[in-house]
């Protein structure tokens, strides 16, 4: 009977126990969220600065009478982010197109030798993939007996070789990559477009059967076009530019041209790929997104926290109290190096402004995220406005447009100024444009803000 009576108060007590232990994970009744979940810490991202959030007055902080109709004054407010110290330089877009060469080469010789050059499966799970990853751990061997065939094709044709060099073939370096469109599918009303995929997709609400109809494929060509220098001044001689600028290392720390609109965002989906498989390998959570700025963070950026000032330095013009120019651009007609350089210069030489970001006057001007429209201040919103539009080929020029910012070594003071609008095309290279990333500012956890004291803007 004892024995009896001391299991009962056992299994109470184990009852009772497993009662406490549930009420825990359940947070005793009460609504406590998801539990064990790790704090978020965002790091800075190598090579960038950080942009605080703020207000300001978007546009002309001056009197333009001709042009007061395409930057009209607008009071904005812009979330925080981080941005590029300076523009993405010669050597870093070479890392760029280093790794889509490599990737071509080692899916060609993956097929020669997938031992060597593909991992099909996890050794630790056991896990086949398929398709097969490209094994980056693997060297290629560029003039291996097993290799030479399969990378014939990357190669210059024999018959256009000049004086018999074998080199890549530029054309052939391709990045092929996808994207969500999501302004596409958070349209109440979608426009087919005449693809026979979208199907019976007129309405989100309705008929959700297939939602890979809003990822787009992309395939750009990454290689810089060299001959900017040419057919952007036909009565020049840049040869040495045009021979030299991209490629020699005496030019690896200056700002990459000849880039497109289309090659830019391309990198930064490039470089959003190769920071996050990073992170994964660390076993955290992917969140890095690397993109080009919209035109209201470039020129929040550029003006530095001062209020209604034309250049990132504050004050009316483009020299300092000692005469001294504080950016590259074309001071005088035919005088190209009054301010220290003729064509682009290395990155960073001018001072910075005051929260560390250098020529966003000057030297190169820069792509934006933005479509261009000399109306878009009218009706775009005023947090975080951005007008974007991603034209098709066959569309007419004038939905081409991008905005671009900041003037360049070419261009007068004028264009040098934070509240300057032009644009280019979005599949045009030209020997004045290159472009710098940005990344969104989710939160951080631990108290170690680089902008603490950011908040209060002088004027």
């Amino acid at each position: 009977m004892n024995i009896i009576s001391n299991m009962k108060r056992i299994l109470l007590f184990f009852i009772a126990i497993s009662f406490l232990a549930s009420c825990s994970n359940s947070g005793g009744g009460e609504l406590v969220g998801v539990q064990g979940r790790k704090p978020f810490y965002q790091a800075m991202p190598f090579g960038m600065t950080y942009v605080p959030m703020g207000s300001f007055v978007m546009g002309a902080g001056d009197e333009d009478p001709l042009n007061q109709f395409i930057f009209e004054p607008k009071t904005v407010t812009v979330s925080a982010f981080y941005m590029d110290e300076t523009e993405i330089t010669n050597n870093e877009y070479r890392q760029f197109v280093y790794w889509v060469r490599d990737s071509i080469a080692r899916t060609l010789l993956g097929d020669v030798n997938p031992e060597l050059y593909l991992v099909e499966e996890n050794k630790k799970t056991g896990e086949v993939y398929d398709p097969p990853f490209l094994n980056w751990k693997s060297k290629i061997k560029w003039d291996g007996e097993e290799e030479r065939d399969a990378l014939e094709e990357m190669f210059i044709p024999e018959s256009e070789r000049y004086f018999r060099v074998k080199q890549i073939d530029t054309r052939k370096l391709s990045y092929k990559y996808y994207w969500v469109d999501i302004h596409a599918a958070a349209k109440k009303n979608y426009a087919t477009k005449g693809d026979p995929k979208l199907g019976a997709w007129t309405n989100r609400a309705q008929q959700y059967t297939d939602r890979s109809v809003y990822v787009r494929e992309e395939e750009v060509n990454i290689y810089p076009d060299t001959l900017c220098w040419l057919y952007d001044y036909s009565y020049s001689y840049n040869d040495q530019l045009t021979n030299n600028y991209f490629w020699h290392p005496a030019y690896d720390n200056y700002p990459v041209v000849g880039v497109s609109w289309k090659q830019a965002r391309a990198f930064t989906v490039w470089r959003t790929q190769l920071k996050n498989n990073s992170i994964s390998k660390k076993g955290q959570a992917p969140f890095s997104e690397f993109r080009l700025p919209t035109e209201t963070e470039w020129e929040w950026a550029a003006r530095g926290g001062l209020e209604l000032n034309p250049y990132p330095w504050g004050g009316p013009y483009p020299r300092n109290d000692r005469g001294c120019f504080l950016g590259n651009f074309k001071p005088r007609r035919g005088n190209y190096i009054g301010d220290g350089g003729a064509t682009p210069i290395v990155v960073a030489h001018y001072p910075a402004n005051d929260w560390g970001l250098y020529d966003m006057a000057g030297n190169v001007a820069e792509w934006t995220n933005d479509a261009y429209d000399p109306s878009s201040y009218n009706y775009t919103w005023d947090l975080n406005p951005a007008y974007t539009y991603n034209a098709d080929d066959e569309e007419a020029p004038t939905m081409k447009r991008k905005v671009i910012r900041g003037g360049s070594w070419k261009d007068v003071s004028y264009y040098m100024k934070v509240y300057t609008r032009s644009y280019e095309f979005q599949d045009t290279a030209k020997s004045y444009i290159g472009f710098r990333c940005v990344e969104s500012y989710l939160g951080r956890q631990k108290d170690d803000n680089p902008a603490k004291a950011s908040h209060v803007y002088r004027k």
